[in-house]
């Protein structure tokens, strides 16, 4: 029976089965590359997989770890789910490629309709070595973040971890599109025809070895492929006087010589010092062998760190040899009686390979010839240890970098890294990747801010989990880690009192240049658009610096004045600068407007309000029109201060219509007595859940608005899906046992009303029964009455409340500063209870 070691696009086969799909790989890769892959979606696999391999009693972890290399410690599934986690994969993302969506068609710049994003390059070969158990999976992943078709060949004397974790990876994406990108194969190197049909249809390489397997492999990559070459590469710590003959730099550059047996590429093979004393060569390397004969043994190590007999016969050759040299002064040797370790002292400078397993070489180099001694195996270098004063540092790391060093640590970090380091001098997701570009017509594009919301809809991770209101959100933002929580906001607090909201400077960049993709939609212009920025600042409220962050992006003009209660002294800003574009709330525009109607009249240049936190009325919108000339009215953006931007309009959305940011959330409509989907275009509770987020689980968030769908596709030819917002929960009002939405009475005063001020309304109890005050604000065609008739007349549940007496209703005209306001926003509050 054929053992099933290979692991193809989500399941396990023979050498048979796996030798004819190999015949067919092209058409395979055709297949898998016509569907679509969401760099969220191998996110979220990676980070699921993460959290089982940190938990040992997880039963993913328990499965893999019957996979590990004789003598491996478990542990280094740990390392391994560590690498894995999102905070890790999306700050590699923004190193190497910029962005956490990296393929997606987004401006280069905001002012021009050029597009570019990264593309995969299609299929990518991988060769792995057989000395490391994370790298291979790793390599995988990389491929995945980039979009690409991956096939990896493992060599026959490797266990079947890589296969089986990259089925548990895909066995966490039910959409399967990352099981279709993943081939494992498990051959010998003398199966040259194998890796024949593995390289021939492949548009990159990757080969982790020496020149030997490098220059095997190389034979068979087709013309025009690229060759990614991870291969050996030789380190070496550098120390100054002041830092050879400091214990604690000795002790750390030993740390650097035992961890891993030097089997890292990063390892110290040799020590510098900047001297040419030959005396203080020898001096130092027997310090140095008393330190490295107080470490503990490798005993226990894994077995990749023990010598092999050619390794073995290599070190003995090396001593051997620099004891021989001993006789012409030329070397030292200090070693153990055991052979477990060794420092050979050596007054030559150029570089040589140490045979590793705790073997050093020391050699004097001075600075000044730093350059002419090192860049002859410039091909070779890759990490230098540094030790020395904060001077010796600075200087000493532009000449290793020179010489052809791609990597400087401190002694004792020589072996550590971190999320998104280059590898090598070069950064893997942009070796796995093509830059390109569409240029569009300025005068068909000028409101498409991605490219591909036209041409496909955004599929997230279907959101899972319970529920979650303000509450359960509020208590887990107190406990974020202090990594993550970098930027703070509280609410406005018209719904309530303030709520915190924290988030990474990452997430916050994510954000703003959705939002100001969002702003692109709804037709505001970065080249020509002068705008004043007028949302409320202060008190840890987040509007005016998000919308500063969004025109940052933009590259848009910018007064940033904020809402401020000297409403001619603002005016005169917006004349004196010629703002013709004005951010704000919906409430303090319209105070401003009419405090300063005449000078703002006169001088006839706004031309766009985009309006946020609140809306206009269209009874308001046809005033700001026909009084103030203005040409375009609308939503800056939907979103809250937790979750962020969640929806946008575009030149074709009005009133209350938004389309989803569908590449940052995912929303569900939920009946509001039950939690169950509503049927299609019923008003329901708005449910969303945010995917790129780190630090904060923002799933399943019952924000508190009411919304319906919006059916079909729009006009303006996105896919993202629309809805239209229908007012929030805490509009409605139970009173008298009716409930009531305060919409209705906007809607109505408005439409039937004529009035085109704002209206808020108040409850309360009186002796006799509950009274519920309408109150608007006074303009010149007010008229309490009428509006009062308007309601009754309108509104049935009303005029039975009334007229069974169980509520008083009262229509009070007021002046628009008199109306309660949130004092952190200056959002009008839309319902003030006061039977409390």
């Amino acid at each position: 029976m054929s053992v099933h070691h290979h692991y193809w696009q989500g399941s396990f086969v023979g050498d048979e089965e796996a030798g004819r799909r190999l015949a067919e790989l092209p058409g395979a890769v055709e297949a898998a590359l016509a569907t679509e892959l969401e760099t969220e979606t191998v996110l979220a696999a990676c980070d699921a997989l993460s959290t089982a391999l940190c938990d040992p009693g997880h039963a993913v972890h328990g499965r893999l770890a019957a996979h590990l290399p004789e003598g491996e410690d478990p542990a280094v599934l740990a390392e391994l789910g560590a690498l894995l986690g999102r905070r890790e994969l999306t700050r590699k993302l923004r190193r190497e490629l910029g962005d956490t969506a990296p393929g997606r068609l987004n401006r280069a710049d905001p002012r021009e309709t050029v597009y570019e994003a990264w593309a995969p390059v299609g299929l990518v070969a991988h060769i792995a070595p057989g000395n490391a158990a994370t790298v291979a999976p790793l390599s995988i992943v990389e491929g995945l973040l980039a979009g690409n078709v991956n096939i990896l060949r493992t060599s026959s004397a490797d266990t079947l971890l890589t296969q089986h974790l990259m089925a548990e990876l895909a066995a966490l994406d039910p959409s399967g599109a990352l099981a279709a990108r993943i081939v494992v194969l498990r051959f010998p190197s003398s199966r040259q025809e194998w890796l024949r049909l593995m390289c021939a249809p492949a548009d990159a390489v990757a080969v982790w070895g020496g020149e030997g397997a490098v220059e095997g492999v190389a034979a068979h990559v087709p013309a025009g492929c690229r060759l990614v070459e991870w291969g050996h590469r030789i380190s070496f710590a550098y120390l100054t006087s002041d830092a050879w003959s400091d214990a604690v730099t000795l002790g750390a550059l030993a740390d650097d010589v035992c961890l891993h047996e030097q089997q890292a590429c990063s390892s110290p093979q040799v020590v510098y010092l900047d001297t040419e004393d030959e005396g203080e060569v020898f001096a130092f390397a027997e310090r140095f062998a008393a330190v490295l004969a107080a470490r503990p043994s490798a005993v226990g190590a894994a077995s990749t760190a023990e010598p092999d007999p050619a390794e073995a016969a290599e070190l003995t050759t090396t001593e051997l040899m620099a004891r021989l040299e001993e006789h012409l002064g030329l070397t030292r040797v200090f070693a153990a009686p055991d052979g477990s370790w060794r420092v050979m002292a050596d007054t030559r400078s150029p570089l040589t390979a140490s045979p590793l397993h705790r073997s050093v070489w020391v050699k004097p180099l001075p600075r000044k010839r730093m350059i002419a001694t090192l860049r002859p195996m410039r091909r070779y270098l890759q990490t230098a240890g540094l030790a020395g004063s904060r001077t010796d540092i600075a200087e000493l790391s532009r000449t290793a970098l020179a010489a052809g060093v791609t990597r400087v640590t401190p002694v004792g970090a020589m072996l550590e890294s971190y999320a998104g380091e280059p590898h090598d001098g070069v950064y893997a997701l942009q070796r796995y990747s093509r830059r390109v570009a569409v240029q569009a017509d300025p005068a068909l594009f000028a409101t498409t801010a991605c490219l591909d919301d036209l041409a496909r809809p955004v599929v997230l991770p279907a959101p899972a989990g319970p529920l979650l209101g303000k509450e359960d959100v509020q208590e887990p933002a107190r406990r974020v880690a202090r990594a993550d929580a970098e930027l703070y906001f509280r609410s406005g607090g018209s719904t309530g009192a303030p709520a915190l909201s924290i988030f990474s400077y990452d997430d916050y960049d994510t954000q703003m240049h959705a939002a100001a993709r969002g702003l692109l939609a709804a037709g505001y212009d970065p080249v020509g658009d002068r705008t004043a920025n007028l949302f409320y600042c202060g008190a840890m409220y987040g509007s005016f610096i998000s919308f500063f962050s969004v025109l940052e992006r933009l590259g848009g003009v910018q007064l940033p004045l904020s809402a401020g209660p000297d409403h001619r002294a603002t005016a005169q800003a917006l004349i004196d600068h010629g703002a013709d574009t004005l951010f704000g709330m919906p409430s303090y525009l319209w105070q401003l407007l009419h405090a300063e109607k005449d000078s703002l009249r006169a001088y006839g240049g706004l031309r766009k309000v985009f309006y946020g936190g609140e809306h206009f009325t269209p009874e308001q919108q046809r005033t700001l029109k026909d009084t103030f000339g203005i040409e375009v009215i609308r939503s800056i953006t939907y979103g809250s201060t937790d979750l962020g931007p969640l929806g946008y309009q575009c030149t074709e959305s009005t009133g209350g219509v938004h389309h989803l940011h569908a590449d940052l959330h995912t929303m569900e409509i939920l009946n509001l007595a039950e939690d169950r989907p509503v049927a299609p275009g019923e008003t329901g509770r708005l449910v969303f859940s945010t995917h790129a987020r780190r630090g904060q689980q923002l799933g399943r968030y019952v924000i508190g608005d009411l919304g319906r769908e919006v059916p079909g596709r729009c006009p303006c030819g996105r896919h993202a899906p629309r809805f239209e917002l229908r007012g929030r929960t805490g509009d409605v009002m139970r009173v008298a046992t009716y409930f009531f939405n305060h919409r209705r009475f906007l809607d109505l005063a408005g439409e039937n009303g004529g009035h085109r001020g704002e209206l808020q309304v108040r409850l309360d109890v009186t002796d006799a029964r509950e009274r519920l005050t309408v109150r608007v604000e006074r303009t010149g065609a007010t008229d309490p009455e009428r509006l009062r008739e308007v309601f009754l007349a309108g509104y049935p549940e009303l005029r039975s409340a009334v007229a069974e007496q169980l509520l008083d209703l009262v229509v009070e005209a007021v002046d628009g500063a008199s109306l309660d306001r949130s004092p952190t926003s200056g959002k009008l509050l839309a319902v003030v209870d006061a039977r409390r």
